[in-house]
């Protein structure tokens, strides 16, 4: 028979572990009352937060998505285009991750998407406008709508996504609208969170993979407009956390790496690893800015807009006033880390065919003349 101490031991451990796992679930109350069971298991956890991601098929939206649907959370993806979010089904388990189509212009299908949900996402962007939507039509008009089902539902939390440089008196037409897509969520729901990013870089970026093609070929500032890179994954985890933090409600943040880079800089670190030298024509703003408004006419797939000319004319300016990665206790990654990473992809297949000679191999080398047979 055990002794008595034994026993209350066993028993003490018994209660301590009930305790803990206890502590896996939480009833959180949100701003309008509604009772959260927050959770902090996988993928198949039934419980926590019901979000909706406007722009998730975007370079951004998967990794705010995947971060929301592993722990349990039921997201909801608004989509336009069939084909574009098939990558998004496996983010969550099965059911966890809903769709419905929706177009920026109808309010109802937008009404549709946020009235069940707790927190809603809006990723929605372009830097080049198409035939259908102008930049006008996507960063304010789209903004507004969303704003106003968030307010019509009473969602709890509305974090909407802006931009570095976001200022309605921009030069820039994309940093004019985004500013102003600012103005008029706040005027509509004042507990925004506005979220504005530096340059994102990542899988699928518009940046080191655009740098490392071959079709990026003109600039119109010489590569020289300054900026601090971000990476997509800090940016997710950091809108994650935005949710599970009340105080975030109402408040502006400028999410920005720790480094500041020209172009011509993260150019220099791209060529370095793919091992070729891209090309970079400089044409004077004058001539680039209208031809590129007319190929984005004319062409049907993105190359280069006036508004992007535009932004290269322009530095990023960091708002003093905003909250950052350390009011989170995020360190944001440096480019320089994740170079390699990213572009390894377009080194030529040359550089693949033997493996690297080890230190013996090199000394055994030089014992012997080579003849060519050309020679």
């Amino acid at each position: 028979m055990a002794s008595l101490p034994s026993v209350a031991r066993s028993s003490t451990r018994t209660v301590h572990k009930a305790l803990q796992r206890r502590s896996i679930s939480d009833v959180a109350i949100t701003r309008t009352g509604k009772p959260i069971l927050r959770v902090q298991g996988g993928r198949s956890s039934l419980g926590g937060h019901t979000a909706t991601v406007f722009g998730a098929t975007g370079q951004l939206g998967r990794y705010i998505v995947n971060r929301l649907a592993r722990v349990g959370c039921q997201v909801v993806i608004p989509y336009r285009e069939e084909m574009g979010k098939r990558h998004l089904k496996v983010t969550g388990d099965l059911g966890r991750v809903s769709f419905i189509e929706y177009d920026l212009r109808n309010t109802q299908s937008i009404e549709e998407a946020v009235r069940h949900s707790d927190v809603v996402y809006n990723l929605v962007g372009r830097t080049y406008p198409t035939k259908n939507f102008s930049l006008e039509h996507v960063h304010v008009e789209g903004t507004a709508r969303i704003a106003e089902a968030v307010a019509k539902y009473d969602v709890d939390r509305f974090i909407h996504v802006s931009s570095y440089n976001a200022d309605p008196k921009s030069p820039a037409s994309f940093f004019a609208t985004k500013g102003r897509g600012e103005q008029v969520a706040r005027d509509i729901y004042p507990e925004t969170t506005i979220v504005r990013t530096a340059p994102l870089f990542g899988f699928e970026d518009n940046l080191l993979i655009k740098l490392a093609g071959l079709t990026n070929v003109f600039t119109s500032n010489n590569m020289q407009e300054r900026y601090r890179p971000v990476h997509s994954i800090d940016v997710g985890h950091a809108l994650e956390l935005m949710l599970y933090d009340d105080t975030t409600a109402g408040q502006t943040y400028e999410l920005y790496g720790p480094k500041e880079y020209s172009t011509a800089d993260i150019a220099e670190m791209v060529d370095k690893e793919i091992f070729a030298k891209r090309r970079h024509i400089n044409v004077p703003r004058q001539i680039l800015e209208p031809v590129a408004k007319l190929l984005n006419k004319v062409l049907w797939w993105p190359m280069l807009s006036a508004e992007q000319v535009q932004m290269e004319h322009i530095d990023q300016v960091i708002d003093p006033h905003a909250k950052t990665f350390k009011d989170l206790g995020i360190e944001p990654g440096d480019i320089s880390k994740f170079t390699y990473h990213y572009v390894q992809g377009f080194r030529s297949g040359a550089f693949y065919d033997l493996p690297p000679a080890s230190e013996k191999e090199k000394r055994e080398e030089r014992q012997y003349l080579h003849v060519l047979d050309d020679q």
